[in-house]
């Protein structure tokens, strides 16, 4: 059989064509070879067809955003309105999803752009995570609604200007202080830190009252227009361009004593809260590598040098396998981390080791998809240097693959390397 273009081809595997099932008219053969996500269905399947369905609606305008770095808040609401913040929490009255569907709308939503990605990561992944393991019941009741429909917008507040990878040793210090906390340090990178509505600040705590906390790390919830709170929004950035990160100065910010999150006692409830989102970065790089490689396949179909399609050269069609060898290591990955997770036995080494292997495979590929492209590759038009920019971000933040790596090494050898 031949494409429109002349190009020989082979039919895909059966139940892996485009349309012959839903999972397949998502993410066809010719991307998903194994068929690893053949088998999706019930919430998860809806889930993943509602994020791959706004495509054609946002992915225009977020092309725009994206070149004048303009946040489109309003999208953060039209994700909850699709019920797509919920990152696999078990919230009442809101979709359930398993750790694979949770998994695939990370994917999903960075194969559209990895702003969205990372909306969904802060918003739900992180702040409401964070209210949901860790809040009271009248926080939840205040916080998780607002915040899982996107009325309300949340942010993660942990990284400082001076500790990023090493952020155990935060500076931001909680005062008790009568009836309330007063809250003063500085946060850096802080995703809808400046024109959201509450920040969840980790800080350590200084009460002598309690011993088993003073000391500690905790999570506190600051509602961002109360005095002391000044949040500017960092500029210069070329990755992640449709969404904004903050600089945070909290001086003296009182808030009071119920604002503290009860079940973060130690930098150890901190680190439930990141480890669970790692996976979803993992998730994230395979769907900025899904985003490359269909672009650079489409191109080397329909681009036409020297009287015939790029898909006809050799070296065209070793470099778009090597690509699908890689997307396929990183699926493979993905894969097993959410049955791992679904049977409640995934491990932080696992998730350490499946980000650090993703994020740096998509650069891989998404440096070779802009080759493929030629001068069209820097294109924002052709989405793969957006996407190639975007998983500059994703190879940091979550941890940097030296603190992945370290992690694992800590795993296989049986000691530190981090001091």
């Amino acid at each position: 059989m031949t494409d429109p273009t002349g190009v020989e081809t082979m039919p895909l595997a059966p139940g892996l064509l485009p349309g012959a099932s839903e999972p397949g008219a998502l993410l066809d053969g010719a991307t998903d070879l194994f068929g690893l996500f053949a088998d999706v269905s019930g919430d998860d399947l809806e889930a993943w067809r509602a994020i791959r369905g706004i495509a054609p609606e946002v992915l225009p305008r977020l092309t725009d955003c994206w070149d004048r770095a303009e946040y489109p808040t309003d999208l953060i609401g039209r994700l909850g309105e699709l019920d797509l913040l919920v990152d696999g929490l078990d919230i009442p009255g809101h979709r359930r999803l398993s750790p694979l569907g949770a998994g695939l709308v990370n994917m999903e939503a960075s194969r559209l752009d990895g702003s969205v990605g990372t909306m969904i990561g802060v918003q739900g992944g992180l702040a409401l995570r964070s209210i949901v393991l860790h809040g009271s019941d009248a926080q939840k009741a205040r916080w998780v609604e607002p915040l899982v429909t996107g009325a309300e917008f949340g942010a993660f507040a942990l990284t400082e200007p001076d500790h990023g990878s090493d952020s155990v040793s935060l500076e931001t210090v909680a005062r008790r202080d009568g009836d309330a906390w007063v809250i003063r340090g500085q946060k850096r990178w802080i995703g809808n830190g400046a024109g959201g509505h509450v920040s969840v600040v980790w800080a350590r705590v200084d009460d002598e009252s309690d011993p088993a906390l003073h000391g500690q790390v905790s999570g506190f919830l600051v509602e961002q227009h109360l005095p002391g709170y000044e949040a500017e929004v960092i500029g210069g950035k070329v990755s992640l361009r449709a969404i904004h990160q903050a600089h945070i100065r909290l001086d003296d910010v009182r808030v009071p004593l119920d604002a503290r999150l009860p079940g973060a006692r130690s930098f150890r409830d901190t680190s439930a809260v990141l480890f669970a989102t790692r996976a979803g970065v993992a998730w994230g790089a395979l769907g900025h590598a899904i985003a490359c490689y269909e672009a650079a396949l489409e191109h080397a179909r329909t681009r036409v040098q020297f009287g015939r399609p790029l898909a006809k050269s050799q070296h065209v069609q070793v470099r778009l396998a090597s690509m699908l060898q890689g997307l396929t290591a990183m699926a493979l990955y993905c894969r097993r981390i959410a049955d791992l997770e679904t049977a409640g036995r995934l491990e932080p080494e696992q998730a350490s080791l499946a980000k650090v292997h993703n994020t740096r495979t998509a650069r891989i590929i998404a440096a070779d998809a802009r080759d493929l492209l030629g001068g069209n590759g820097i294109l924002l038009e052709n989405h793969v240097i957006r996407h190639m920019a975007d998983l500059e971000a994703l190879h940091t933040y979550e941890g940097t693959e030296t603190m992945q790596s370290l992690i694992v090494g800590r795993r296989i050898t049986g000691t530190g390397a981090f001091v």
